[in-house]
C-alpha cells in the first residue's frame, strides 16, 4: 500500500540534496495554474455571474444568491449537535488563550533624544476567510481563521465555503453553526478558486478583501498564488501532510494511525514516515493492512497512502532522519523517538511541531490550542503557520525634532551623495540652509 525509499548509506555524501528523493505530490500547485487563471478572470470580469456558472458546474448546485441568509446561521447553531457544540466552544476558548498570549503591542523605541520610532501593530481591516467544505466539511477551520483574526482586531471579517446540493445550496450546517457561534454574520457559499477570486476582487455583495486566509485543495491553493499581490495571502496551506520521525521506540500502532488520519482528508494528502528502524517500518506496514481495511473512507486514505506524496523512509540514524524531516519541510512533523524533546529543538523547517507519542497531528487539528492553518508542499521553509501576526501590519511612525534630525544631518547627506540621489540630500539641507 505504501512503498520505500531506502536512504541508508547516503548520509556521507558531500551534499545530499534530500528534498529531490523525499515522497512528493506529481501534481503540484504550479501545474493547477492553467485550471484555475480562467476561471478567476471569469469572477474578475462577470461576478457572480461566473461564480453560480462554477457552482452548477463544480458543485451541482444552482444559486441564485450567494449570501447565506442571517436566518440559516441561527438555524444551523439552533440545531447543532450539543456534543459538538462543546468541542467548538473548548477549541475556541483553547486558540483565544494562544492567540491573546501572542498579540504584539505597539513598541516606542528612543533612537536619540528627540528622535523615535514607533512600531504600530495595526490590524488588517478586511479579510476573507476559506473554509473547505468539498471532501470533508471542516468546521474546525472556522475556529481556526476567525479566532486569530478575532484576536487580531480585524474589523470586516467574511467567510466563504462551498455550497452543498444536499443543504440546499448552503455550506455544511456545521460550518454555519460554527459561524454563528463566532458571531460571524457575513458568510458565503462559494467554493474553490472562484472563492479566492471572489475575494481578490469583490463580487455581488462581497466587497473585495485585503487578505484572504485558510487550507483548500490544489486548486484552491493555485488560485491563491496566481492572485498573490492582487490580495495579501498567508500562506500555501494546501492538501495536507503529515511526516513521522520515529526511531524503534515509536508504537507501530500509533504511527500508522497517525498516516492514516491525515490521508483521509484527500486523496491528494501526503503521509510520510522517516524511520531508523527496519523493523518498525514492516510493522506500520502491517498495521496499515489492518487499519485501513476498517476505517469509513477506505478508497481515499488507500489512494493517498498508495500515491507518491506518501512512503516509508529509511535512514541510518537519527540525525540522517533529521536532515531528511528538514529538507520535506512538513505540514506537520511528528517527533516519536527517544529524547524527542531534544530532537524536536532541532528542527528548523515544519509547519507545527508534535513531541512523543501523546501529541498526535488531530490533536492540533482540533483542540491543542494551536493552529492547524499550515504551510504545505515544502513552504515550511520559508513560511509559519496562521497566527494573529497574519492579520496584523507592522508600522513605523518616525517622530524627530530639529536637534535630533540636525544630528545626523550630514550622514544622511552623505548617503544620498553617494546613491546619487542629490534631492533626498536636498530635502535634508533646506531645513538647515534657511538659517544661514
Amino acid at each position: 500500500m505504501i512503498r520505500r525509499t531506502d536512504l541508508r548509506g547516503r548520509a556521507d555524501d558531500a551534499t545530499p540534496d534530500y528534498r529531490a528523493v523525499v515522497p512528493r505530490a506529481e501534481f503540484d500547485v504550479e501545474a493547477a495554474l492553467d485550471v484555475v487563471r480562467p476561471i478567476c478572470d471569469a469572477v474578475r470580469h462577470r461576478g457572480v455571474e461566473a461564480i453560480t456558472e462554477y457552482a452548477a458546474r463544480f458543485d451541482g448546485v444552482e444559486q441564485t444568491d450567494i449570501a447565506v441568509p442571517a436566518e440559516a446561521l441561527r438555524t444551523a447553531l439552533d440545531g447543532l449537535d450539543p456534543a459538538v457544540r462543546a468541542g467548538l466552544e473548548e477549541s475556541i476558548a483553547r486558540l483565544r488563550r494562544t492567540c491573546e498570549a501572542e498579540l504584539e503591542h505597539d513598541k516606542v523605541t528612543e533612537v536619540v533624544p528627540g528622535g523615535t520610532v514607533t512600531q504600530r501593530m495595526i490590524p488588517v481591516e478586511r479579510v476573507g476567510l476559506y473554509v473547505p467544505g468539498g471532501i470533508a466539511p471542516l468546521v474546525s477551520s472556522v475556529v481556526m481563521n476567525v479566532v486569530p483574526a478575532q484576536v487580531a482586531g480585524v474589523g470586516s471579517i467574511a467567510l466563504t465555503s462551498s455550497p452543498q446540493a444536499e443543504h440546499g445550496g448552503l455550506p455544511h450546517p456545521t460550518i454555519l453553526a460554527a459561524c454563528a457561534l463566532l458571531g460571524i454574520d457575513e458568510v458565503y457559499a462559494v467554493g474553490g478558486a472562484q472563492a479566492i477570486a471572489m475575494f481578490a476582487y469583490g463580487a455581488g455583495p462581497c466587497r473585495k478583501v485585503d487578505l484572504v486566509t485558510g487550507p483548500g485543495n490544489i486548486y484552491t491553493v493555485s488560485a491563491k498564488r496566481l492572485l498573490k499581490g492582487v490580495v495579501g495571502i498567508d500562506s500555501e496551506a494546501g492538501p495536507t501532510e503529515i511526516a513521522i520521525l520515529a526511531d524503534e521506540t515509536a508504537d507501530p500502532a500509533f504511527v500508522a494511525a497517525d498516516l492514516l488520519s491525515q490521508a483521509e482528508h484527500d486523496p491528494l494528502a501526503a503521509s510520510v514516515l522517516v524511520t531508523t528502524s527496519e523493523e518498525l517500518a514492516a510493522d506500520v506496514e502491517a498495521e496499515l493492512d489492518k487499519q485501513v481495511s476498517v476505517t469509513r473512507h477506505v478508497e481515499r486514505v488507500r489512494t493517498a497512502l498508495s500515491g507518491a506524496q506518501s512512503g516509508i523512509v529509511l535512514v541510518d540514524d537519527l540525525e540522517q532522519g533529521l536532515a531528511v524531516v528538514n529538507a520535506y519541510a512538513a505540514e506537520h512533523l511528528e517527533i516519536q523517538t527517544r529524547d524527542a524533546e531534544r530532537w524536536a529543538a532541532r528542527v528548523v523547517n515544519a509547519g507545527a511541531i508534535f513531541v512523543g507519542p501523546f501529541a498526535p497531528v488531530s490533536l492540533g487539528d482540533y483542540a491543542a490550542g494551536s493552529n492547524h492553518v499550515l504551510p504545505t508542499a515544502g513552504c515550511a521553509c520559508h513560511s509559519g503557520g496562521l497566527s494573529v501576526r497574519a492579520f496584523r501590519k507592522a508600522v513605523h511612525v518616525i517622530s524627530y525634532d530639529e536637534p535630533a534630525l540636525r544630528g545626523v544631518a550630514d550622514h544622511v547627506v552623505a548617503l544620498a551623495e553617494a546613491e546619487d540621489l542629490p534631492g533626498h540630500g536636498a530635502a535634508i539641507r533646506v531645513r538647515f540652509d534657511q538659517e544661514a
